[in-house]
């Protein structure tokens, strides 16, 4: 979609840009936290326990908004600009191995967030990087400098200490833990596999998105019969309210918005500077859960948190510098390399 006029357009004065920047850098506060303590809702819900058809429904919230989305920019191509594009049986199939591995993590992802709760999420989603890193090395032969890894380590340091402090306390789900590990993982193959398929959708992150969903929404079904989720469904008391449904479509925009909104703050700022954000907002994330469920937390709990940040942090700035000495000005592929290896935020959650 367009986004007019570009960062930097003649005239603009550095008022009016920077009013932008701290919009779009709000929007994408904004809609990721809110994304985060919807799908919390959502999921928490005793009387439902259907996480895979919420997200199934969500994937398919997606698919209507790409097509709602292509309609419209077909009657108002001055308003909206989203690329035109048909169904294609063979591009669904090249994107399949990333489809697979996309509804692995943004189910994980969800199972993480069920079972540990916004508060402790950051810390129990924060092994992506060091993922990164590892399944770089072993898949794609990419190695790691020693100040990098030094990163991860800070990283997995905060990760255990925060297990720890969170079982202390008594509220550790071992079960979240185990998802969110698992999610991690499942967000480093995501962003190697993207790399893999963008040939398949001609490099737009639109077509992907839409092939993404699309094969998600069919390799959802099995998983929903075989795990039962249809009887929960059918037992559940809200299933005919349209404040349900109104939530679980609130859920499903929310999840596609992030995908816009992250291209946004990137296209505004940096790359770097959309990681700082993103790493700030998880931080605020944190804190409101804390006060909005009014848990008690200690030092060592705050400090494997900021152990998790500032590890993320510092990883990203240390990429960067490295990056600079590659090249004076870095190209479109390396910029990727800075791009957050969620979303899941994006669909997901991040």
């Amino acid at each position: 979609m367009a986004f007019t006029p570009e960062p930097g357009a003649p005239g603009e004065t550095f008022l009016l840009r920077s009013m932008k920047i701290a919009a779009v850098v709000s929007s994408y506060w904004f809609i990721s936290i809110t994304m985060v303590f919807l799908n919390n809702h959502l999921l928490d819900n005793k009387d439902l326990d259907a996480p895979l058809f919420i997200t199934f429904y969500q994937c398919l919230v997606t698919v209507g908004l790409c097509l709602l989305l292509q309609l419209l920019s077909s009657r108002c191509p001055t308003l909206i600009d989203f690329p035109s594009f048909k169904f294609d049986l063979k591009t669904s199939r090249e994107v399949l191995p990333l489809s697979i591995v996309f509804i692995s993590m943004i189910t994980f992802n969800n199972l993480c967030l069920k079972n540990l709760g916004v508060a402790f999420y950051t810390v129990g989603r924060s092994l992506s990087t060091v993922f990164n890193v590892l399944l770089s090395y072993l898949i794609l032969k990419q190695t790691t400098s020693v100040r990098a890894l030094l990163c991860c380590g800070v990283i997995l340091g905060g990760f255990w200490l925060g297990v720890d402090q969170e079982g202390l306390g008594g509220s550790l789900s071992w079960t979240g833990v185990f998802f969110g590990v698992l999610a991690s993982a499942c967000v480093s193959l995501n962003a190697i596999y993207t790399k893999k398929v963008m040939a398949a959708v001609e490099g737009n992150i639109w077509k992907l998105s839409f092939y993404n969903n699309v094969n998600a929404c069919v390799l959802f079904v099995p998983l929903v019969l075989v795990f039962g989720e249809l009887g929960h469904l059918a037992r559940f008391s809200r299933l005919l309210e349209p404040s349900f449904w109104a939530m679980m479509t609130l859920g499903g925009v929310f999840g596609f918005a992030i995908g816009y909104v992250t291209g946004l703050q990137i296209k505004y700022t940096s790359p770097l500077t959309h990681n700082v954000s993103g790493t700030a907002k998880a931080c605020a994330q944190t804190l409101i859960a804390v006060v909005y469920y009014h848990s008690s937390k200690g030092l060592l709990w705050w400090t494997s948190n900021l152990m998790v940040l500032g590890g993320s942090s510092a990883y990203t700035w240390v990429k960067s510098l490295e990056m600079k000495k590659v090249q004076q000005v870095p190209k479109d592929g390396d910029k990727e390399k800075l791009l957050p290896l969620g979303g899941a935020e994006s669909s997901s959650a991040v």
